[in-house]
């Protein structure tokens, strides 16, 4: 006998097919929100947690965007500086990530490097929003197939991040 149970979805699933867009404008909200609290707090424990969240997901992000989403988009638009451009920019805030994570919060440098890292990451997802993902919208792609593919492979780099 089979019986039918309800499985919640957990919050790194979610019930409903993401599109490539959707996906990533979630992962920049989410992002966006741990350098908000990161501000709001002075606790050393609570800035090494939330740096290494953010290192985290920035790392699984942008290693998505660099496999599924950037060869995609580049050979749909026949893309000769976006994607090449979000690259370079991906190599500074890799940079930061390498210079913080696993590091203590040791004050005003700290600090520093966390601001410039939010002020890189605000600056390449503006440019993402204004203007790559209104080229990509506007292409043949399959946005529903590509966010499924990007999902998937988020899960099992976060998964292997333990």
């Amino acid at each position: 006998m089979t019986t039918l149970t309800k499985t919640p979805a957990t919050p790194k699933t979610p019930a409903v097919a993401k599109d490539a867009i959707a996906l990533l404008k979630a992962d920049h909200e989410t992002v966006s929100g741990l350098f908000a609290e990161y501000e709001k707090t002075n606790s050393s424990s609570k800035k090494k947690a939330f740096v290494a969240e953010v290192c985290s997901e920035l790392s699984a992000h942008m290693q998505i965007e660099e496999e599924i989403f950037y060869p995609a988009i580049k050979a749909a638009l026949k893309d000769k500086l976006l994607v090449p451009e979000a690259t370079v920019e991906h190599g500074g805030i890799k940079e930061l990530i390498a210079q913080l994570e696993g590091v203590e919060p040791d004050g005003a440098i700290y600090d520093a490097k966390v601001k410039v890292l939010s002020e890189y990451v605000e600056h390449h997802v503006k440019e993402e929003h204004t203007e790559m993902f209104p080229k990509v919208k506007a292409s043949s792609l399959d946005l529903v197939e590509l966010g499924a593919r990007m999902a998937a492979r988020k899960a099992d780099l976060l998964a292997a991040r333990g």
